[in-house]
């Protein structure tokens, strides 16, 4: 037998895929085996989210240091931690939930409570000899892990990159997929030739936050054409090997006066206008998946959004449900969307997270496991999507390498473990 006791916490300050500080942690049981993880960060934050705890020094990472967090895991946490069973993930993640004490982890961080959630797990599933992905099924129940269906960024606007396009981001889907492998392989070429098309442009080809381009273009059609001509340069078909997802994080669109600033459109728009203009894309363009469509708050929107488009494509809630078990709740009675992103940093612990996606399921709604903006090279988010069997994954685009190592992380699972993959199966809406 093992002794998964834990014996020691230490975590440390180290630095994200956009320069920025977040919190490693080490957990080490009684065993000597061990667990690291380390906490992602969002640019596109929802208002429900569990509080990313910064120490607002400008002298230090202009404000954006985390050593107070850092220092909650490395005392508060450690004491309060300490001897409890590393097994026992539930528990582990109730006693830090009480720790805190305060409903979106204000006091501690869910920056500082996260990362000690997935560090204890890994090291729990290495005392048993297990791969990540395997103690996720385990504590799931899931008998078959599932390799996901990807959702890869190719073009980036909103706060990814810049705001030099309204809309946040423009998502390959590889419908014709049989395979992990052949997904990634398929959204690498639309990526590489959508590099391609931008250089023939003209357009810039930086790199924005998630590893897309940013090319500044002036609408939103615009962006679609360019993704449709990518697919075919890449020598596929658009709606048929390769679909389109967007992301319009409509929430930082908002204005004050309830509208839509779209402003390098020049167009204000109201809830109304807004679902016309997603209903007038579904027309001429292979769009599968709108995420965002609407303020997080606008539960009204949505309803009419759902009634309107479920039926027809995957409608996405990730501000709208911010991995939040009341607002799913409220959006399963209501009828609202019919898929939801899944970001363990926005519920603040593994079992929160892994107790949303079984709620989502048995609604009947899609679970898109999604990293964020500002990410490091753990690959937990991976582990998650297969041994949930969530059967999609949001992980940015196959340029940096806290994405890339997220990609190469399904294909060492895919390698080994037998596991199906999901494929088409696992989009909503497609009736």
């Amino acid at each position: 037998m093992t002794d998964t006791r834990i014996r020691s916490l230490r975590a440390r300050q180290i630095l994200d895929s956009r320069g920025r500080p977040t919190v490693e942690v080490d957990v080490t049981l009684a065993d000597k085996s061990a667990g690291r993880a380390s906490a992602p960060s969002g640019a596109s934050v929802g208002a429900a989210e569990a509080h990313e705890l910064r120490d607002g020094d400008p002298a230090r990472y202009a404000g954006q240091g985390v050593l107070r967090a850092v220092a909650n895991v490395n005392g508060e946490i450690a004491a309060g931690l300490r001897d409890f069973d590393a097994s026992e993930q539930g528990v582990i993640d109730a006693r830090l939930r009480e720790l805190d004490g305060t409903p979106q982890l204000r006091r501690l961080g869910g920056n500082a409570i996260l990362p000690v959630s997935i560090a204890a797990c890994r090291a729990a599933a290495s005392a048993r000899g297990q791969e990540l992905y395997e103690r996720i099924a385990e504590l799931t129940q899931t008998d078959r892990p599932t390799l996901p269906l990807p959702m890869t960024n190719i073009l980036s606007g909103g706060m990814h990159a810049g705001r030099g396009m309204d809309i946040q981001d423009f998502l390959a889907l590889p419908l014709r997929a049989e395979s992990i492998d052949e997904a990634i392989h398929l959204v690498a070429r639309v990526r590489s030739a959508a590099t391609e098309v931008a250089r023939e442009r003209g357009l810039p080809t930086l790199l924005a936050d998630e590893g897309g381009l940013g090319p500044g273009l002036a609408t939103s059609r615009d962006a679609l054409q360019m993704m449709v001509a990518s697919i075919e340069r890449a020598g596929l078909r658009p709606g048929e090997d390769i679909a389109i997802a967007v992301d319009l994080a409509a929430s930082a669109l908002k204005g004050p006066d309830g509208g839509y600033r779209l402003a390098r459109e020049g167009l204000d728009l109201g809830p109304a206008e807004m679902m016309s203009m997603m209903e007038g894309w579904l027309t001429e363009f292979p769009v599968v998946s709108i995420e965002d469509g609407l303020d997080q708050e606008d539960w009204v929107g949505w309803k009419e959004l759902s009634a309107r488009l479920g039926h027809r494509l995957q409608l996405v809630g990730d501000d709208l449900f911010a991995t939040n078990p009341q607002r799913l709740a409220r959006g399963i009675r209501e009828g609202i969307a019919n898929g939801l992103l899944i970001k363990a940093n926005q519920n603040g612990t593994l079992t929160g997270t892994l107790e949303v996606i079984a709620q989502a399921k048995a609604a009947g709604y899609a679970t898109i496991i999604s990293a964020r903006s500002g990410e490091t090279e753990d690959v937990f988010m991976s582990d998650i999507a297969v041994g949930a069997a969530a059967g999609q994954i949001k992980i940015g685009s196959l340029r940096t390498t806290g994405t890339v190592a997220k990609y190469n992380q399904l294909l060492r699972i895919g390698s080994r473990s037998g596991a199906m993959f999901s494929g088409i199966g696992a989009l909503a809406g497609r009736r």
